[in-house]
């Protein structure tokens, strides 16, 4: 049976130094989690917490045992949002193994990594969220972004996994999928890409415009809420449209 919901629930989230990860940190708090924002980037996640009273804590979700010894130590957790990642644009023929490797580590690994950890302690009280951040090229593939697309959609064959396995535990389990965010790394692409790049994007769209972290946060902190207790299995597109059909 879940737990009250006047219980002040404490959150867990990956990447939460910059971009999408800092909006979902602060996002969490102003709702009144008690959120741990973890990433590899020290100083730049103590910011994010300090702007919103969350905790930070320096951890690499590639390295399991690391991450079940800091979930044993800092948990247990109400409510998981795996959102740290990293891309590559590059076609195929042009990557090697070590960027396979790379990719698929922090993109789908480091997602089991933190399930595992925080799921035996979610099954046990009889509540749980865990919100995985995705990619709509996880439905619709990337030009120049093969293994990237692979591992998202990994992510969202998983999260249905783990839904079917505790829907009638209390958890639940669904995919954020954005498509193209306004964040700095986004930036980084379209400055090496050029001015054309950021059109191809925004003409990719419905709405014929770049997303914020905020939009991509309030969809994260409403499958986090109690009042998406039946709501699992599912991935909600925040982009603005582009996985329309998919």
């Amino acid at each position: 049976m879940a737990a009250a919901s006047n219980v002040r629930r404490r959150a867990l989230v990956t990447g939460g130094a910059s971009g999408i990860g800092a909006a979902i940190v602060r996002r969490l708090s102003a709702d009144g989690l008690d959120v741990v924002c973890a990433d590899l980037q020290a100083e730049a996640a103590q910011r994010v917490a300090e702007s919103c009273g969350a905790t930070a804590v320096v951890l690499d979700v590639c390295d399991f045992a690391r991450v079940q010894a800091e979930v044993a130590r800092l948990g247990p957790f109400d409510v998981l949002v795996n959102c740290a990642g990293v891309d590559q644009h590059a076609f195929f023929t042009k990557t090697g193994p070590a960027d396979w490797r790379r990719l698929l580590a922090v993109n789908l690994e480091a997602v089991l990594n933190t399930t595992h950890a925080v799921l035996p302690a979610m099954q046990a009280q009889g509540y749980g969220r865990i919100v995985n951040v995705a990619s709509e090229a996880g439905r619709l593939g990337s030009r120049g972004g093969s293994v990237y697309a692979a591992a998202k959609g990994g992510v969202m064959a998983f999260t249905r996994s783990i839904a079917r396995e505790n829907g009638r535990k209390g958890i639940t389990a669904n995919v954020v999928a954005p498509g193209p965010i306004d964040t700095p790394l986004l930036r980084q692409a379209v400055h090496a890409g050029g001015e054309r790049l950021l059109g191809a994007m925004t003409d990719a769209t419905l709405t014929g415009r770049l997303g914020t972290g905020e939009e991509v946060a309030a969809a994260v902190a409403f499958l986090a809420s109690d009042g998406a207790a039946y709501v699992t299995g599912e991935v909600l597109g925040v982009s603005g449209g582009m996985g329309c059909g998919a």
